[in-house]
């Protein structure tokens, strides 16, 4: 059943939406963007409503998706999962996430070394830490190796535990070693990369200590 457009009117809280008047009733609030084409007079079928409604859905959705990304970048299963966790339907999602892909904005390949260059800077990590967390965020393990692959781990090690090691200073050398062999492996550092960065953070305070006490 045909009905006609009697009204199209920006929302008063959101000059971005329009309300669609159907037969002098309010039908419902499209995307101005899907309802740009639309004019006073105009009749749409029950096909033409379900399309108008599929294509405001999809809008929405990007749109909330886009904010989603504003924050940091994001692997492509984040982003499906977020718009699960919306509710959005599976065409639609699909959608979107083509909409992302051609605009550049979804690369898992990218988001893997944004990751790892975060960590290392900000929360340094061993890469079976590292690759743990990537798995979590659904990145596939040939991206994840190539993010790891040119990783310096010894030198994230001895980042990571500079500052740890600092408040340790006045440990004896056999407790020194345990806490902070512990510190690093519970931040995924193996004990081949362990040993050497423990040994070389304990000759740092040694010699920072002996140099306070001189």
């Amino acid at each position: 059943m045909s009905k006609r457009i009697t009204a199209l009117s920006p929302q008063l809280k959101n000059k971005e939406r329009v309300n669609v008047y159907l037969d002098d009733k309010f039908a419902f609030g499209l995307a101005a963007i899907v309802a740009a084409r639309l004019k006073v007079g105009q009749t749409l079928g029950d096909d033409e409503l379900a399309r108008l409604r599929a294509l405001d859905e999809a809008e929405e959705a990007y749109n909330k998706t886009l904010n989603y990304l504003s924050y940091r970048p994001r692997s492509r299963a984040e982003l499906d999962k977020y718009l699960k966790d919306k509710r959005v339907s599976d065409d639609t999602r699909a959608k979107v996430l083509q909409r992302l892909d051609n605009l550049k904005l979804v690369d898992d390949e990218e988001f893997a070394r944004y990751w790892v260059e975060n960590r290392e800077q900000f929360a340094p990590r061993g890469k079976r830490a590292l690759r743990a967390e990537l798995r979590q965020k659904g990145i596939a393990d040939p991206d994840a190796q190539a993010a790891l692959a040119g990783m310096d781990e010894e030198n994230s090690a001895f980042a990571a535990g500079r500052k740890r090691a600092a408040r340790m200073s006045s440990l004896d050398h056999e407790t020194f070693f345990r806490r902070l062999s512990g510190f690093l492996a519970r931040r995924g550092f193996g004990y081949d990369v362990v040993k050497p960065v423990v040994t070389k953070l304990w000759k740092e305070v040694s010699s920072e200590l002996h140099r306070k006490e001189g």
